[in-house]
């Protein structure tokens, strides 16, 4: 069994905002050996096929430094084009971002997270969905002081956390030792009121059952849970009103 934490129990989160001196919105955030930066550039501007729409965009982009693993990975753009799995996550951020906002209330303005993979050991995408939550609230908050918008467009929050079926047990938030070796591998992508936006699911050596899935999603929401109340805590005040107002 695990090392050092019981199955329901994530590793150590640390949450750092304003941690780069540019960015509108920037956040270090940490659970346990893996660390993303997150950071919040605005724009006022939207993509081509949203010109006229009268609303804005929240889109996302991710990278692994070369030395976030063990080894040294080659720099994506040195092959000239990004993989499969960084246009998968990086998508996947994007949506999960979008599934919190009222792009109508930022109408003409683009808000771009860069998530930076400074070290991995599991849960990469989960913790980049879970920083650029709260950097872009953090952007939302200058765009409110710089009176560019008149409410936030935030309506909840949103986190992901992994769940899987190691050594035969459902435990939550794999690292990368159990990832590498669990039977079933899940990711759920969750609003703070418990709404799901996303569910990933792949059973690695025989396929699993429905009660499965029910306990590794009861895990996720509990964790996602705690990982909400963390992001609240750490939100501006003016977008953590604006929640209480969407409550």
């Amino acid at each position: 069994m695990r090392q050092g934490r019981t199955p329901q129990e994530l590793r150590p989160i640390t949450i750092q905002r304003q941690f780069t001196k540019y960015a509108e919105g920037s956040v270090l955030f940490s659970s346990g050996d893996t660390v993303v930066l997150c950071n919040a550039t605005i724009e006022e501007r939207v993509p081509r096929f949203l010109q006229g729409k009268n609303q804005g965009w929240i889109t996302a982009e991710y990278s692994m430094l070369p030395r976030a693993t063990g080894q040294r990975t080659k720099r994506e753009a040195r092959s000239g084009s990004q993989s499969g799995r960084t246009q998968e996550i990086q998508r996947l951020i994007g949506r999960s971002l979008r599934s919190v906002v009222d792009l109508k209330a930022m109408p003409n303005i683009t808000i771009t997270l860069d998530c930076d993979v400074l070290q991995a050991d599991g849960g990469t995408r989960c913790a980049a969905i879970n920083g650029a939550c709260v950097a872009l609230a953090d952007a939302i908050d200058i765009l409110l002081e710089r009176q560019k918008i008149t409410t936030s467009p935030l309506c909840d929050t949103v986190g992901a956390i992994s769940a899987g079926i190691y050594q035969d047990w459902p435990i939550l938030d794999l690292d990368y030792l159990e990832d590498s070796t669990a039977m079933v591998d899940m990711n759920f992508v969750m609003t703070g009121r418990g709404l799901l936006v996303e569910v990933q699911g792949t059973a690695e050596e025989k396929p699993f059952s429905k009660d499965d899935m029910d306990t590794m999603y009861q895990l996720g929401s509990d964790g996602i849970a705690q990982i909400s109340a963390l992001q609240y805590h750490h939100l501006p005040q003016r977008v953590q009103e604006a929640l209480r107002h969407h409550a």
